[in-house]
């Protein structure tokens, strides 16, 4: 296996057989219906052959290619069930595995950044990583105190390849659009652009991973591995078992899903609060079930990996969040649509009709109407082909919004969490969760209320 393709050369080749690939492929799929196989098998063979490119692509660059995989796969659940199929396949493995990097190359680096005796650090090393992200592979290994413990180790010029990668994707936006109707894929990659500095300082993620370790350290639902080393380039944490959420998604029992799903959601929305930061890459790869839940060796806890994108946000989630969504689960239209603008979602030289505005967003926070709701691939799909139906009123309501910078992380974690929620299959007491950590979401006065009746 070469090592991580840098030169930009190389790399804007491989990316730009991406959209000539699908084109060819479409000829090809004219040449099979003209000979006369029908548009189903056609069709399902050519997203078959979409896939298996799109992922060989990715994975072979890592980098933001990969990085950009792992983001559009947990919106798979969005696409028809025709299209998602041969999809799924491929872009999940892009959450759990990808080609690793050289021995010689870890080696070197491990030697370069921990000392030519870095091996006094460790009782075992394994060579073979256990995991492939983005920017690094994960090893598993014994720390020299006996503590079993994850080393994460960056790909040399992991910087300059995400940044490239990111750019020569943004040119591709439109032609990869179609993957994920609804959703504008071009913000999606800017965002993962600014994000790059970020994720590739490991000392940045060692304080955020910290922070949740400690804070969750005695919590029945939730494990953060603590850090137990950090310098440049490598980070070595406390290794934890457990069922990856992708194994969950493919063949877990219900049980399991709706556990997990729970722990998920109540992740989303304590963190911030318990913490002062967001999670920011809630792709199943960085998700496990551990056995030990709060009632016994057959309840699960949540295990939560990777770091490196965090949102701060020292308050927690915004208050208006909270209180526009309780606004309009009670219908109060004119009182949303004002909180709307004065946040920036609706801009001063934008003018809509309040009840508009409350019919386009409620289907969208069903799930936090009732007392529990399961959330399904149908469910989202549902949605994403209400706001992407150019004749839709939602449609047209949806152009005139804006998405302030300040919420532009919180929105794609959330719709990302949804997404991970509905390939799950799980069912979920959401509102509970919302009325426990949301701020504003439950006024002052049911707050004196609840006080009172305990």
């Amino acid at each position: 296996m070469s090592d991580l393709p840098r030169k930009a050369v190389t790399r804007t080749a491989k990316l730009a057989a991406l959209p000539l690939g699908f084109a060819g492929r479409a000829t090809w799929g004219l040449g099979k219906r003209i000979v006369g196989e029908s548009a189903e098998i056609v069709g399902r063979e050519l997203q078959q052959r979409t896939a298996d490119q799109l992922f060989k692509v990715l994975g072979e660059l890592k980098g933001g290619a990969m990085k950009f995989g792992q983001a559009l796969s947990v919106f798979e659940s969005a696409l028809p069930e025709e299209v998602a199929g041969p999809y799924r396949a491929a872009l999940t493995k892009l959450q759990e595995a990808a080609p690793p990097m050289p021995t010689r190359t870890v080696h070197a680096v491990l030697e370069e950044r921990l000392g030519a005796d870095w091996r006094a650090l460790f009782e075992e090393f394994e060579d073979k990583p256990a995991a492939a992200a983005s920017i690094g592979q994960v090893h598993r290994a014994v720390w020299h105190d006996g503590r079993e413990v994850a080393v994460k180790v960056q790909y040399p010029g992991a910087g300059e390849a995400l940044l490239s990668d990111l750019g020569q994707l943004s040119r591709f936006a439109r032609l990869l659009g179609p993957l994920i109707p609804g959703m504008d894929i071009k913000p999606l990659i800017t965002e993962l652009r600014d994000r790059v500095s970020e994720e590739l300082d490991y000392g940045l993620e060692a304080q955020a991973q910290q922070a949740h370790a400690e804070e969750f350290a005695q919590d029945p639902d939730v494990l953060v591995p603590a850090v137990i080393h950090q310098c440049e380039q490598v980070l070595v944490t406390e290794w934890i078992d457990g069922v990856p959420l992708a194994e969950v998604i493919a063949d877990g029992t219900q049980e399991q899903r709706d556990r997990a799903g729970q722990l998920l959601a109540r992740f989303l929305f304590s963190g911030p609060a318990r913490t002062g930061l967001l999670h920011a890459d809630p792709h199943p790869g960085n998700f496990r079930l551990l056995p030990g839940g709060p009632d016994g060796a057959e309840d699960w806890r949540l295990g939560v990996l990777d770091f490196g994108t965090v949102d701060r946000l020292p308050g927690g989630l915004p208050e208006p969040i909270g209180a526009s969504l309780r606004m309009t689960l009670d219908g109060e239209a004119e009182a949303v649509y004002d909180m709307l603008r004065v946040e920036g979602f609706v801009k001063e030289t934008v003018d809509l009709d309040p009840d508009a505005v409350l019919d386009y967003l409620l289907p969208i926070i069903e799930p936090a109407q009732a007392d529990e709701f399961t959330f399904t691939r149908g469910w989202m799909r549902s949605q994403a082909a209400r706001v992407a139906d150019i004749r839709s009123p939602a449609y047209q309501l949806g152009k005139r919004l804006n998405l302030p910078p300040s919420y532009l992380l919180i929105h794609r974690v959330t719709l990302s969490t949804i997404g991970v929620l509905c390939q799950l299959g799980a069912t979920v007491r959401l509102r509970d969760e919302l009325e426990e950590w949301l701020p504003g979401f439950v006024t002052a006065m049911e707050d004196e209320e609840a006080a009172a009746e305990v």
